[in-house]
């Protein structure tokens, strides 16, 4: 059995925030690049080259990528040979506590939804544990902004609507979310379970990296078939028009019961911060 000081936990946490708030990840990164070299408007081509620069500053400065440091997400892959010296869920909260007061990042949280005090540093934070096998305990923090977390989706098809129900659903919902949710997107699906597991199931799909094939070949085809169509609506990058609305769709699933299709969708901005490290 291996053991883990929780204030080696807390100390992890407060980095990562500090990090997923400064740091784009690489292949987002290149993924705009990308769509910024394939854009046939002018003004796309424009507001993509402020986001790359946007990215850089940010980076060279140590200054927050958004404005909106977000809701603390934390998975928690605890093995199951680890022992947690102390409380492991106050340790998190402590660290995002930690890590938003050090990088000077905006607390938005507030202590409940209906009377709107905040809580003034961030916590508590959103907090999913997964026992797997082994002695490591992997730590992922999403910082995830109201802008694109407001416009998540969450419904139970009919079995009958199949694969055209859930396009049309990924596809309302972006149309939907139109500017609001700051486009080019990552584009999270989960598919199947309950309510509760296809809304977890479509923003853990957000985490897999760009660019990264997913292993089922029929959920390969239909990521490729929305990514298309998305960026057929032309809402373009921060709503203004043009080719790029999305960067990525991602779909996870799990099986479910035979009356039920849940479906959800959940949005993540051109800002899609995560980081990930491993005790």
């Amino acid at each position: 059995m291996r053991e883990i000081e929780a204030a080696t936990i807390t100390v992890t946490v407060a980095r990562l925030f500090r990090e997923a708030n400064i740091y784009l990840p690489p292949e987002v990164k290149a993924a705009l690049r990308r769509a910024r070299e394939r854009e046939s408007f002018s003004r796309a081509r424009f507001v993509l080259d402020r986001l790359l620069e946007n990215a850089a500053l940010a980076e060279s400065e140590g200054l927050p990528l958004c404005q909106d440091t977000g809701i603390a997400v934390v998975f928690l892959e605890l093995g199951q040979e680890v022992r947690v010296k102390g409380e492991l869920e106050a340790a998190v909260h402590q660290g995002v506590r930690e890590g938003f007061r050090q990088g000077y990042l905006r607390a938005s949280v507030v202590r409940h939804p209906l009377d709107r005090v905040n809580t003034g540093d961030n916590t508590p934070a959103v907090i999913h544990t997964r026992l797997v096998p082994g002695d490591r305990l992997r730590i992922t923090v999403m910082p995830k902004g109201a802008g694109s977390e407001n416009m998540g989706v969450v419904k139970v098809l009919r079995p009958a609507d199949g694969r055209e129900g859930v396009k049309a659903l990924v596809l309302e919902a972006v149309k939907q979310a139109g500017p609001n949710a700051c486009p080019p997107l990552v584009v999270g699906v989960g598919l199947g379970g309950t309510v509760e597991k296809a809304a977890l199931l479509a923003k853990e799909a957000i985490l897999r990296p760009l660019g990264s094939s997913n292993p089922d070949p029929g959920e390969a085809e239909l990521e490729e078939e929305l990514l298309t169509a998305l960026n057929r609506l032309g809402i373009g990058p921060l709503g203004l028009g043009g080719d790029t609305t999305a960067l990525a769709v991602h779909i996870a699933s799990y099986p479910c019961h035979i009356a039920s299709l849940p479906v959800a969708v959940n949005l993540s901005c051109h800002a899609t911060r995560h980081r990930a490290a491993v005790l």
